[in-house]
């Protein structure tokens, strides 16, 4: 077997891990111990470079873990950690004269166990959609205590919306309440590399169970028409509103990272309600958000409730909002104004769609030097 020259041993410090290129592959080197191994560099997952990964001892040996979604290899054997039938390629290591020699082909091959991943219609985007379909989502953001009953305006309004287009329209539809979706938060992965963000989303894949696969399969493989209500928390939509679109990054990243659109002749709309004005600056930050993922936006797109900036007096609030002739009327032209825009889209659809949103090819390290 061929050995290739890399750097010198004194170059890699015990405990530490360096990458290094052997006829065009990276190739990952630990130092552990004064012993010297080397794996294939990218995670069999995503791709992620192994060398930067944290290295601990764990299971039945030392451990390198994937600093993209935490997947971990036995440094000396490139094993899987117990119970998992991953295997990472394995490079022989010599050291001559203080000098680090790598094999040009591994000793032991990568191999990757293929799944049958609960994830399958995501994955596949199994569009549910048709040329004749009218299915309506609804999304309340609002967070309740239901244990302690109490009226939301927001969802409220909502849910006038949805009973109208289902006894006007006969639309199916489908509420989601995020508070009873347990989620966990976006953790960053596309602040490591554009490409650790993943669709479906890398946190779905590691729990198929995560609440936010809900949200992905109905608004994204589902819905026709999208209607979010959200109350005004501090000038902002709602805390779990945030909560959502961080996780949809991993849809607008599509187009960034493949030029791939997920949501096309999709149309969404907005209920915003608060004891306080805000409405309009809510409003224009959510309409910005939903246009960014490939949602169309009917005229005028959104209803809102306020009493205004004085209005303090919130035991009066729901009272006021009961008596509201305004609240019927605006949910209903909400839901005509989309309906009639889905219409009109459903007769011409777009089977292809162009985003001017900055692309991965556009980025400064990617145009190639003069």
């Amino acid at each position: 077997m061929e050995f290739v020259e890399t750097i010198r041993e004194d170059e890699l410090a015990n405990g530490t891990s360096k990458v290094i290129s052997v006829k065009g592959k990276d190739i990952a080197l630990f130092k552990i111990d004064n012993s010297i191994t080397a794996l294939g560099n990218s995670c069999l997952h995503k791709g992620g470079p192994l060398a930067k990964g944290k290295i601990e001892k764990k299971y039945d040996g030392f451990y390198v873990t994937c600093p993209w979604h935490g997947w971990e290899y036995n440094i000396s054997n490139g094993k899987a950690p117990p119970g998992y039938d991953e295997q990472q390629s394995v490079f022989d290591v010599g050291i001559i004269n203080g000098k680090i020699f790598v094999s040009s082909q591994p000793i032991i091959y990568s191999s990757k166990k293929k799944y049958d991943s609960p994830l399958k219609d995501l994955i596949e985007l199994e569009y549910q959609t048709t040329t004749n379909s009218l299915n309506i989502l609804g999304i309340s953001t609002t967070n309740m205590n239901d244990n302690l009953k109490r009226d939301s305006t927001s969802e409220i309004s909502l849910n006038k919306a949805l009973s109208y287009s289902k006894e006007k329209y006969k639309s199916s539809t489908v509420l989601l309440r995020l508070r009873d979706l347990e989620f966990r938060h976006c953790e960053g992965y596309y602040s490591i590399n554009e490409q650790a963000c993943t669709w479906p989303c890398s946190i779905s894949e590691m729990d198929e169970n995560d609440g936010m696969n809900e949200v992905y399969r109905k608004m994204i493989l589902w819905a026709d028409i999208v209607i979010i209500s959200t109350p005004i928390r501090w000038g902002n939509a709602s805390s779990l509103y945030h909560k959502m679109i961080e996780r949809l990054n991993c849809v607008q990243n599509q187009t960034t990272l493949h030029d791939r659109v997920l949501v096309k002749n999709k149309v969404a709309c907005f209920i915003i309600t608060g004891g306080q004005d805000n409405i309009q600056h809510v409003a224009g930050n959510m309409m910005m958000f939903f246009t960014e993922l490939g949602f169309s936006l009917p005229p005028f797109a959104f209803m809102g409730w306020s009493r205004g900036w004085t209005a303090e007096d919130m035991e009066n609030n729901v009272i006021q909002f009961s008596k509201s002739r305004y609240i019927n009327r605006s949910v209903k032209d909400l839901v005509d104004n989309c309906i009639k825009l889905l219409h009109q889209i459903k007769t011409n659809p777009c089977k292809v769609v162009s985003s001017p949103q900055p692309k991965i090819v556009d980025a400064p390290s990617k145009i190639k030097q003069d």
